[in-house]
């Protein structure tokens, strides 16, 4: 027995359903993988241009590099005053996000929490400082007069190689990166510099912005958690939400 003209279209349709739900499956993979990723904000150390709470979407394609994508995407090189996206040195499988101070050939050094490159003052105004206390280490970095508690104790004992005539020469294939929050920031000053395999992207837009004061005991690091906090967000939008925050670019 023949199929009747409604059941073939019915067919037709499901099977046109299917089709689209693949693709549109592929498609957001490809782009997860090789295009975007979104990120949740965890700390204060990009404050005030990125704050605890804030997701962004972060771009993949402009430091695309190496590979048969850094061939066919479009890439630029990373340049002093990017934000990027990385792997953290010392353990890979946390991601932070930084804003680039030097690349590589740049001589760095702070004097008095100012940072110069090459002996020429950069733009700070990004920066805030948020401590009225003097650190000789952090504040004049590379100056290190004792061991700091919050430094690695490899790059401790590495940091001096890369020192010439008071400044912190940045070597091939890396990067020196600080947090804006200049004075509450574990950046590499503490830890040294970010290879540039580690370096993921740049955040692109902030999508949606939540305030911290949400329940501490969901993490920011994990899927349940962060989707956790987002059905939070949800119900309490009025308290929860900042609104002037969300598809701003990023800075």
């Amino acid at each position: 027995m023949s199929e009747t003209p409604a059941r073939n279209l019915a067919r037709m349709g499901l099977a046109g359903a299917l089709q689209w739900l693949l693709s549109t499956g592929v498609i957001a993979l490809f782009a997860i993988t090789f295009l975007a990723q979104a990120f949740q904000i965890p700390s204060e150390s990009m404050e005030n241009t990125l704050l605890i709470g804030d997701y962004v979407l972060v771009d993949k394609v402009d430091f695309a590099h190496g590979g048969v994508w850094g061939r066919i995407l479009p890439y630029q090189p990373i340049r002093c005053g990017d934000i990027i996206v990385f792997r953290y040195p010392v353990d890979p499988q946390q991601h932070f996000v930084k804003r680039v101070v030097g690349v590589p050939g740049d001589r760095v050094r702070l004097v008095d929490k100012h940072v110069l490159v090459n002996g020429q003052p950069i733009d700070e105004s990004h920066a805030i400082f948020t401590s009225r206390s003097y650190d000789v280490f952090r504040d004049n970095f590379p100056k290190a007069q004792y061991l700091e508690l919050n430094i690695e104790l490899k790059w401790w004992m590495k940091m001096p190689s890369y020192v010439q005539n008071g400044e912190l020469v940045v070597p091939p294939g890396s990067y020196f990166v600080m947090g804006d929050n200049r004075d509450d920031s574990s950046d590499s000053r503490y830890w040294g510099f970010v290879p540039r395999e580690n370096i993921i992207g740049r955040p692109l837009l902030i999508y949606w912005s939540v305030r911290s004061h949400s329940p501490r005991s969901i993490s920011s690091t994990s899927t349940g958690g962060t989707l956790s906090r987002f059905a939070y967000a949800l119900l309490h939008l009025d308290q929860e939400m900042r609104w002037n925050r969300t598809l701003r670019l990023v800075q």
